[in-house]
């Protein structure tokens, strides 16, 4: 199932993609025909989810034949337009990658032993379709970075890589935006990831039952048409079961909780000379059984 948050009349709720794909079924129908209370936003959702509630949805939609909304009447915003915490990244979790940015960025050319965490903040996130602001009077480098994000399902500390799966709720897109000179200025990660709208995400969250384990799926970027990155989660150098065991071990993991894996090669930084993104560009991230993201440059 595709879950998503939507603006429908002035008004954000949260919903599911129809089975054809082509209409949004409002939350409040399918949890009336549940005789439950509405969750309001995604967060409140995953909170209240399990595996029992999400076949129960499955099989409304299946059996069920509702009057939804169809896909161009509606906004598609972020899935979590205000994260209860900031991201969690994971930084050079691609060997290409790594090897692409040797002694251009803050941190050492080596390949890591041990993932490398930072944060940055979404509040809010930008959703499918919005504008990426430019902030010309701080940065000129403004960089694009595809990343598979995991959306944690339920709270969990010290947990085993064999019980990754079971705390997972789905999956999304984020575009980790950088402005490289604040980061190579700053010396740190934090400033230059966290301007206002530098957090595209969706469209939508993809339900784990939907993404087959372990988790290889194709992802790429696109600059006006022109492919950019092209990898396979396959290649990341510390798997999904991996980082969950790891992050957890004394730090308790949160429903709703967002966990970015990484990027591939090809970013603007690691060109010669860079390809930063500039005013009217249009930066597509697709990830396979995900989606496409697509946001432009103010």
């Amino acid at each position: 199932m595709y879950f998503l948050t939507y603006k429908y009349n002035n008004e954000e709720k949260i919903g599911v993609l129809s089975n054809d794909s082509k209409n949004i079924i409002p939350m409040e129908k399918i949890f009336h025909k549940l005789n439950k209370k509405t969750p309001k936003t995604m967060n409140d959702f995953i909170q209240l989810s399990n595996d029992r509630l999400i076949q129960r949805i499955k099989t409304i939609l299946d059996t069920t034949n509702f009057d939804g909304i169809p896909k161009d009447k509606i906004k598609i915003c972020a899935p979590i337009p205000y994260p209860k915490r900031n991201l969690i990244c994971l930084g050079k979790n691609y060997t290409d990658h790594v090897k692409e940015l040797m002694g251009k960025t803050i941190a050492d050319s080596n390949i890591p032993e041990s993932p490398i965490y930072f944060s940055k903040a979404a509040s809010p996130a930008i959703g499918d379709g919005d504008i990426i602001k430019s902030h010309s009077s701080l940065t000129n480098q403004i960089d694009y970075e595809v990343e598979l994000a995991i959306i944690i399902g339920k709270d969990g500390m010290n947990i085993k890589e064999d019980e990754a799966l079971d705390y997972i709720f789905g999956y999304t897109i984020i575009n980790d935006i950088t402005a490289r000179d604040i980061q190579r200025e700053r010396k740190q990660w934090f400033k230059g990831k966290s301007l206002s709208t530098f957090s595209p995400m969706g469209p939508y969250i993809v339900h784990k039952s939907i993404i087959p384990w372990p988790v290889e799926l194709n992802l790429e970027s696109k600059v006006n048409g022109e492919t950019r990155q092209k990898s396979n989660t396959r290649n990341m150098i510390f798997n999904i079961p991996y980082i969950i065991r790891d992050l957890s071990q004394g730090m308790e993991l949160r429903a709703g909780d967002i966990i970015l894996t990484g990027t591939p090669s090809g970013v603007g930084l690691g060109f010669e000379p860079p390809k930063f993104l500039k005013s009217g560009d249009i930066i597509e991230c697709y990830i396979e059984k995900i989606g496409t993201l697509t946001n432009k440059i103010e």
